[in-house]
């Protein structure tokens, strides 16, 4: 039998999304995995909802909405008491493929330098777009940016290699590793902790690795309005600004500032012109 693999999914009145994503984790082949919903204190009935349709996953009731970070941490408590060998944290915006599990783990058990692994992740509304296909961090410009995001997937995307870092949307990490590395820093805002995290394993010497093998599908930013939601980028600056300010020396922290005076108002831009984009699209269907 495979090691155990606990499945930790994070919701906040998401019920409908949630359902739908222990719906595609029902088809998975692989033969040792658990899962738990971590409710942080949802209103919409999510709690009773999943007892009734899926009775055998375990639920995690919080008394209120703890966020991202310290919601995974007390879901990663949780899960110690069965013993699994690894974790993967999913978000519950997303579809799985069914061989998802096993090429996260693979390289877990393979190589000891990699300590945690992420998938290649689509568009779940358009299901051959990349939104994640490996990831960078740039200290002297201040970025964090995905590597093939909004491209079509194609072989420069199929092979494995090493990330700066693993998205919290979905990645592997054995429940030793998470422990030793302190989880989840909770004081960020949502945005950033997942950078934050692998940033502090590339800290000890150790690897992150992309493995495009393994494939889930992701409803993008649905909890808080969709990819380019005002709330999502403000969020996001302010996870950003944690982010470089604990990672960087002060020469970078200079250069990032520079940095972000230029790119700031082109970003801003950029978004403005994707929504409209968008609206006419939408409109046009």
């Amino acid at each position: 039998m495979n090691p155990l693999v606990y499945i930790i999914i994070l919701n906040w009145n998401g019920k409908d999304l949630t359902l739908v994503c222990l719906e595609s984790l029902t088809k998975i082949l692989y033969d040792n995995y658990k899962i738990l919903v971590v409710d942080n204190g949802s209103i919409d009935d999510s709690v009773s909802a999943i007892k009734l349709e899926y009775p055998n996953v375990d639920i995690l009731q919080l008394k209120k909405n703890t966020g991202y970070a310290e919601g995974n941490n007390a879901g990663f408590e949780y899960t110690k008491k069965q013993n699994p060998k690894y974790i993967i944290f999913l978000n519950n915006d997303t579809n799985v493929d069914e061989n998802f599990i096993e090429p996260l783990v693979s390289p877990l058990i393979d190589k000891s330098e990699v300590q945690q692994t992420a998938p290649k992740i689509f568009y779940a509304d358009d299901p051959n777009k990349i939104w994640y296909a490996s990831g960078k961090v740039n200290k002297w410009l201040g970025l964090v940016y995905h590597n093939g995001i909004r491209k079509k997937d194609s072989i420069k995307y199929s092979e494995s290699q090493p990330t700066d870092y693993a998205t919290g949307c979905c990645f592997c990490m054995s429940c030793k590793d998470f422990e030793e590395i302190g989880g989840f820093d909770t004081s960020f805002p949502m945005y950033g902790e997942d950078v934050d995290l692998s940033l502090r394993i590339k800290s000890f010497g150790k690897n992150i690795l992309y493995v495009p093998n393994s494939i889930i599908w992701h409803k993008v930013s649905a909890s808080v309005g969709g990819e380019l939601s005002i709330l999502k980028i403000k969020r996001k600056i302010l996870g950003l600004i944690k982010l470089f300010n604990k990672h960087t020396n002060i020469l970078q922290k200079f250069t990032i500032a520079f940095s972000w005076l230029v790119s700031i108002p082109l970003i801003l831009l950029k978004i403005i012109y994707l929504k409209i984009k968008k609206n006419y699209y939408e409109k046009k269907c």
